[in-house]
């Protein structure tokens, strides 16, 4: 009798066999939780504010301006004037920056291989501050004028990091990036606080902006910033598997036919350009870049085809949540929105690092 040689069966790939349906929609529950607040946020942010207005009214008013619906309402004008003209852009300005400065932050991270990075990392904050000084100064500050000066002082922020960090010999790459953005950042913060110097009167006001709110928010300042931001996110959502192989390395990318630095410089042209729309017509709001992407990796992994689409959904309730508690806490009048997001994001910050060094075997 022959006997025949038995082969052993071929290991199963991970993600492959029987592991596949758990794993095929990663995305799906974190994303359905965080679509789910993002929804209470907004109706919160809408119902909350110092003049009672019935949930009735609130749903009629907003039905009647919704194109082809059109419904007919009994509110007041008055109230209808509140709901539609002060509450409803003051929302969704809101939940477009949260998405944008915690989808910027997101991406910052993944590009930069740096954890701690975030969307004011590379001078974007120095200098739209500079150019809302700027503006102020020159009288400005109550039009159009301010949310276009910011924009521009970032974007011009932003290349010149670039364009340093080249100079350097860095070829544009993490670490090179990081210490111009450091460097440019500290030359703008310096000319910005010589102008504050030479010009008190404005001082208030130039705080006032640098703080970050939303108090004055309109459908013009959505429509001013929501192409911008619309077209960065897309970007950034498009670009989020190619994260997760940059995350490992530029040779590992190469080697996979990605184009290491191109698309870097793709991913932080899109971040900056949207991150520069949203600091605008907001201020400079900080930590929502930081501790967003490190929550959601916390609760749902650290792939960024799931970070990424999570983060910008959770960054948009978060701000709607903060900007609610800035207009409450202290009514009638209202708290910075930054103070309330560094209120929360500094402790935030100070468990991670705590965090990281307890991994590292570091007291």
């Amino acid at each position: 009798m022959t006997l025949r040689p038995v082969r052993a069966p071929l290991p199963t790939p991970v993600g492959e066999g029987a592991a596949e349906p758990r794993r095929r929609h990663p995305v799906r529950l974190p994303l359905t939780v965080s679509l789910l607040v993002l929804v209470g946020a907004l109706i919160l942010g809408i119902v909350v504010g110092p003049v009672h207005v019935g949930v009735g009214e609130i749903v009629g008013t907003l039905l009647h301006h919704v194109p082809l619906v059109r419904r007919h309402t009994g509110t007041p004008p008055v109230d209808q004037a509140i709901i539609w003209q002060v509450r409803a852009p003051r929302v969704v300005l809101a939940a477009l920056v949260g998405a944008m400065l915690a989808g910027g932050g997101a991406s910052y991270q993944g590009v930069l291989r740096n954890s701690l990075a975030d969307p004011y990392l590379l001078g974007v904050a120095a200098g739209a501050g500079l150019g809302a000084t700027i503006a102020i100064i020159a009288g400005g500050g109550n039009s159009l004028a301010l949310p276009g000066a910011a924009f521009a002082g970032a974007v011009v922020a932003v290349t010149l990091t670039y364009v340093v960090s080249v100079a350097g010999g860095g070829q544009g790459s993490g670490y090179a990036i990081i210490l111009a953005g450091v460097a440019v950042a500290a030359m703008l913060t310096a000319f910005q606080t010589y102008l504050q110097q030479r010009h008190t009167e404005e001082i208030r006001q130039i705080y006032m902006w640098i703080l970050g709110s939303l108090s004055t928010s309109s459908w013009s300042d959505v429509r001013l910033v929501l192409p911008y931001i619309a077209v960065s996110l897309g970007v950034l959502l498009a670009h989020r598997r190619i994260l997760d192989v940059l995350r490992v390395g530029g040779d590992e990318a190469g080697a996979l036919g990605i184009h290491p630095e191109r698309t870097r410089l793709i991913i932080v042209g899109a971040a900056t350009l949207g991150t520069a729309a949203a600091v605008s017509v907001s201020g400079l709001i900080g930590f929502v870049g930081i501790i967003v992407p490190h929550a959601v990796r916390l609760a749902a992994g650290a792939s960024y085809r799931v970070v990424l689409p999570v983060a910008m959904v959770a960054g948009a309730a978060f701000l709607v949540l903060a900007d609610v508690v800035a207009r409450t806490v202290q009514a009638p009048t209202e708290v910075p929105i930054g103070v309330v997001t560094a209120l929360v994001g500094a402790p935030f910050f100070l468990i991670v690092l705590r965090s990281r060094r307890s991994r590292h075997g570091v007291l």
